[in-house]
């Protein structure tokens, strides 16, 4: 039986508007140097066995990793279950005064731009990090590699072809594709970028008539999370829809009638990240849950259970995944992005509502 608590953001809502407005100011929010990590307080320290996670993955997810956890370290986990952007806007909201330990989940580029309100770390683990997801920012650890991918329910598609974003366009795919609102989903963000820079082949400004006739074919159809695509396709509400590897390819290894489709055009590889948020209570143990999570022992048991892609150079690559030789690999500019990632979600959103 679980022994730690998952509770939604809007169940504790009041809660954090109360506490922050009465919030303390023992930490101001400027980035942390390396030498802050040894100045925590006796209330950050690892006394009071307790960790608060906000955390936007699936609970099937979250459930045998925090499980672990605790069994290993005796730590209670409370965790505080929403979508990336709500849980990183609640992070800001709390400013001084922070509820969460650890941000645990959001792709690198919906949490770059929060950068100043997590904690200088670097986990015991880096050194086997693979060169390309090395903890640049020093606040921003890798977790998993994770890249887009469209979910297909083979029952539905019967012979529509769907190979790529193009295929999306196709009128008899009106109404029935999955698309999360890339404010509230880092994985629908992650998507946006994607078409950007493969249909703008390398010019993300280039890719946006193709986002307006993908929104046209939408039919006002924008759902709330990531979770809410990839179940929509499994349970035949959808024939495709835009998410990530792991969300569906559990379904594909339950045996479920879908497929994962590698888009034609082209696929951006990106991590998501697990950061101490700057000022944690628990701050101590929230060292112990990040060296957790990138530790050998709990990626691989993402790789063997869980279908994602481990960070690690010393762990093997999740099987019934499609081999990287076999993907079109293209790349995304990260510092690009992350100046224009809010006037691509306010374009996205015109674009949409029009």
């Amino acid at each position: 039986m679980k022994n730690y608590k998952i509770l939604s953001v809007v169940a504790v809502s009041a809660m954090v508007l109360a506490l922050v407005g009465c919030g303390g100011s023992e930490k101001g929010m400027g980035n942390a140097g390396s030498g802050d990590q040894g100045k925590q307080t006796k209330a950050q320290g690892k006394a009071t066995k307790d960790l608060v996670v906000y955390c936007p993955h699936p609970l099937e997810f979250i459930d045998p990793i925090v499980a672990e956890f605790e069994t290993r370290t005796g730590v209670k986990v409370e965790v505080i279950a929403a979508g990336t952007g709500e849980l990183l806007k609640r992070i800001e909201s709390e400013g001084e005064n922070p509820l969460g330990d650890v941000m645990w989940g959001g792709s690198l580029n919906t949490l770059t731009p929060y950068t100043g309100y997590f904690e200088a770390f670097q986990s015991e683990n880096e050194g086997e990090v693979q060169d390309r997801l090395k903890n640049a920012e020093g606040t921003i650890s890798r977790f998993t590699d994770i890249q887009s991918v469209l979910m297909v329910n083979t029952n539905l598609s019967g012979d529509i072809e769907i190979k790529g974003y193009e295929d999306l366009l196709k009128p008899e795919l009106k109404g029935k594709i999955a698309f999360a609102d890339p404010s509230k989903s880092s994985s629908s963000l992650e998507h946006l970028v994607n078409i950007l820079y493969a249909v703008g082949k390398d010019d993300p400004e280039k890719g946006w008539d193709y986002v307006k006739a993908l929104t046209a074919n939408l039919y006002g159809k924008l759902l709330s999370g990531s979770s809410a695509v990839y179940k929509g396709v499994a349970d035949g509400e959808y024939t495709v829809g835009l998410t990530f590897e792991e969300g569906g390819a559990k379904y594909v290894k339950s045996g479920a009638p879908v497929k994962l489709v590698y888009m034609e055009e082209g696929v951006i590889f990106k991590p998501d990240g697990v950061c101490i948020i700057k000022g944690a209570k628990n701050m101590e143990n929230a060292k112990e849950f990040v060296n957790f999570v990138t530790s050998k022992e709990c990626q691989t048991l993402v790789a063997d259970e869980l279908s994602r892609r481990s960070v690690r150079k010393d762990v093997e690559p999740a099987q019934g995944l499609a081999p990287m030789d076999e993907i079109t690999i293209i790349s995304d500019d990260e510092v690009y992005v992350s100046e224009h990632k809010q006037e691509w979600l306010d374009k996205f959103r015109d674009i949409f509502t029009d």
